[in-house]
């Protein structure tokens, strides 16, 4: 017997991946939509013997989207023949807002399709004023309804014996569409053998691509015939469905309008018009202090954990290629990055507390207000906020702003925000050129500061420039969804934190083992003549090798920066990956033979002379510099690619390329000028 498929649908914010968490444990799995890169996550689970498959759909207000993740859930639920079409819909309402539940859970109960309600977030209702009259919900709901604490676990067994069960009962349709459009709906419905809702529902959307590919024609030719506006079909259902609905939450849930929730009280000074920023601030300065001050300890032992494996294998391995490539190659290189994974992890969990908590909503909302001048709205922050941990899904994560010139330039401008990619390199330079202070106070805190900031302000810039250049005659406004504030689910948070991290390293590393694969050989081999005979393998100093010069070649174009021809390398290594700079620069410095043998490379790095100029490689103007050129720079195939994808044309991710890394060599070579 075949697994059955359940999905879970609901609003943003309603707890939807707290309770797919529950139900699934850690048997899951994410990936991308066939031909969208929306994510979605699979799970499964079993109960009595019955294994069932759980797909976590993204969050919706209704079943006429606005976005691109929205149509997903659309696309699934409208089509049978769909592979994650489900056998049953659990609707994940949210007790604090049900009027905005009820409305997504009627459309798909007129469907047809088997449903389940469940009302979560009731673990607090009382301290807020909330009551559900629990008697009553048999009487008005068709459909079995689960009250749920999704963070306690409470209600799940329920859930799921509701689920095996099944849901045999069909309730009445609830919607009935106005007579006047009965023709319309008639002709697709007998066309196609289709149920009189979801012939309506085709009928009222503003993109046919959200509907099935062998209908799209058709409910074109019958918008056109009967002349149909499908805003105002939608505006009718929503007055239509709602008077209903008022009726029925007034039945079921009690609010207490005097009450006062610690919510509101909160948010009279996080959302304040001074206070709310003061806040935010903060929270990122205290962030950028504890990258420093509590990763240095992990970071030290990690390196230390690297440099004696090294000298471990170069002592038991056999001396030739294959221990000069592990020892001087490939462990080099990884260590460049996984010193680094404390502080990106520290990162995450920033960012997952601000998320979980309900916080980020308040973000969004403060950011509106300054986005707003420069044609993005507050939605933009989400992606820019994900841009700090990799531009690549943050650039994904536009396809919930549904205005396409402000999705365009968020698109643009994300890469300028600093993301952990750039931290390694952030912080081997800052730590450097960068006196490290005393106790938890740390300039170097403050400097990395200012690097994130620095990319913040590009994004202003860049965003009002492309605001004048993209034209568009629709403007948009920010519709958002304040949740509760909430104590962190912990569960959800570490295993956030754990495969946001794991993403990074198994990602970066993949990367990373390639090129130092590459640079070892390539810094190994040079030519030699001998004897008129030319040997192309020949074991040759760091300098002569293919490497070397190659560097020595490309050292011109970097030259009036102040970089040497192993910086040079090590820039155009970060195309692939702006990570690998580090591991690049590891990778040479352990092929370069300076007479001292098992230096962290911080120190290595430290003792390193430019040739050119007879100083420290890495002095305040050339730190400064390399940090300039790494903040606005596009180094990053993968973001163009995904550039390319999203927008649909090579015309802006070369634009990016071009201008982003125009402007980070002006402001490499005009810093390193000054500072000289």
């Amino acid at each position: 017997m075949s697994a059955k498929t359940i999905v879970l649908v609901g609003n943003p914010n309603a707890g939807k991946t707290t309770l797919f968490n529950q139900l699934s444990g850690l048997h899951q799995k994410t990936g991308n939509y066939p031909g969208i890169t929306v994510e979605k996550k699979k799970g499964k689970f079993s109960y009595k013997g019955i294994s069932y498959n759980l797909i976590d759909l993204p969050g919706t207000y209704s079943l006429c989207p606005s976005s691109a993740d929205e149509e997903v859930v659309l696309n699934i639920l409208s089509n049978p023949q769909n592979p994650d079409y489900p056998d049953c819909v659990v609707v994940v309402g949210d007790v604090h807002n049900m009027k905005r539940s009820l409305f997504l859970y009627e459309q798909i109960q007129d469907l047809k399709i088997p449903t389940i309600l469940v009302i979560n977030q009731i673990d607090s209702i009382e301290k807020e004023g909330i009551l559900i009259r629990e008697e009553n919900l048999p009487k008005y709901f068709k459909t079995p309804v689960i009250l749920v604490s999704s963070r306690k676990r409470k209600g799940i067994e329920e859930l799921k014996e509701a689920i095996s069960n099944g849901v045999s009962e069909q309730p009445e349709q609830i919607f009935h569409y106005p007579e006047e459009f009965r023709d319309a709906v008639n002709e697709l419905k007998n066309e196609y053998s289709l149920d009189d809702y979801l012939a309506w529902l085709f009928l009222t959307q503003v993109k046919t691509k959200n509907i099935p590919e062998k209908y799209r024609d058709r409910v074109t030719e019958i918008v056109k015939k009967y002349k149909l506006i499908p805003k105002r079909l939608q505006l009718k259902e929503t007055i239509s469905r709602h008077q209903l609905i008022d009726d029925l939450v007034e039945k079921v849930v009690y609010k207490d309008p005097t009450h006062q929730t610690f919510t509101n009280k909160v948010d009279k000074i996080v959302t304040h018009h001074f206070w709310g920023y003061f806040i935010f601030f903060c929270i990122l300065f205290l962030l950028f202090q504890t990258l420093f001050y509590l990763s240095s300890y992990p970071q030290d032992w990690i390196e230390s954990v690297f440099v004696d494996s090294s000298e471990f294998l170069s002592d038991f391995l056999p001396e030739g290629p294959l221990s000069e490539l592990i020892t001087h190659g490939i462990i080099p290189g990884i260590s460049g990055v996984a010193v680094f994974v404390p502080q990106i992890a520290i990162l995450f969990f920033f960012l997952l507390l601000m998320e979980e908590s309900g916080y980020m909503a308040r973000v969004v909302f403060l950011m509106d207000r300054w986005f707003r001048p420069v044609g993005l709205n507050g939605k933009s922050v989400i992606p820019l906020l994900s841009g700090a941990a990799c531009a690549i899904p943050a650039i994904m994560s536009t396809r919930n702003i549904e205005n396409s010139k402000e999705r365009l330039i968020t698109i643009l401008v994300t890469p300028f925000i600093t993301c952990s990619a750039r931290l390694p390199v952030y912080s081997i330079i800052i730590a450097l050129v960068i006196p490290k202070g005393e106790g938890f106070f740390n300039p170097q805190g403050i400097v990395m500061m200012i690097m994130y900031l620095l990319g913040v302000i590009m994004v202003f810039i860049g965003a009002f420039i492309a605001d004048k250049i993209v034209k568009s005659k629709y403007k948009s406004y920010l519709i958002l969804d304040m949740p509760n504030y909430k104590i962190p689910f912990w569960r959800n948070v570490f295993y956030g934190l754990f495969e946001k991290s794991w993403s990074f390293v198994a990602n970066a590393g993949k990367i990373i083992v390639a090129v130092s694969v590459i640079l070892w050989a390539m810094g190994t081999f040079g030519i030699t003549q001998e004897n008129e005979k030319t040997d192309y393998f020949a074991n040759v100093s760091l300098e002569d090798s293919y490497l070397g010069k190659f560097g020595k070649a490309i050292e011109p174009v970097f030259e009036p920066l102040g970089y040497d021809w192993k910086i040079d390398i090590g820039i155009l290594s970060s195309f692939a990956a702006r990570e690998v700079f580090v591991g690049t620069i590891a990778s040479i410095y352990s092929l370069e033979d300076n007479g001292e043998e098992n230096l962290k490379l911080k120190e290595l790095m430290g003792k390193d002379i430019n040739r050119n100029t007879g100083e420290p490689t890495f002095n305040l103007a050339t730190g400064v510099s390399i940090l300039l050129f790494y903040a606005f720079a596009m180094q990053c195939i993968s973001t163009l690619a995904v550039v390319k994808k999203e927008t649909n044309s090579w015309k802006w991710p070369i634009v990016q390329l071009f201008t982003m890394t125009g402007i980070a060599y002006i402001s490499a070579l005009t810093a390193y000028y000054f500072l000289t």
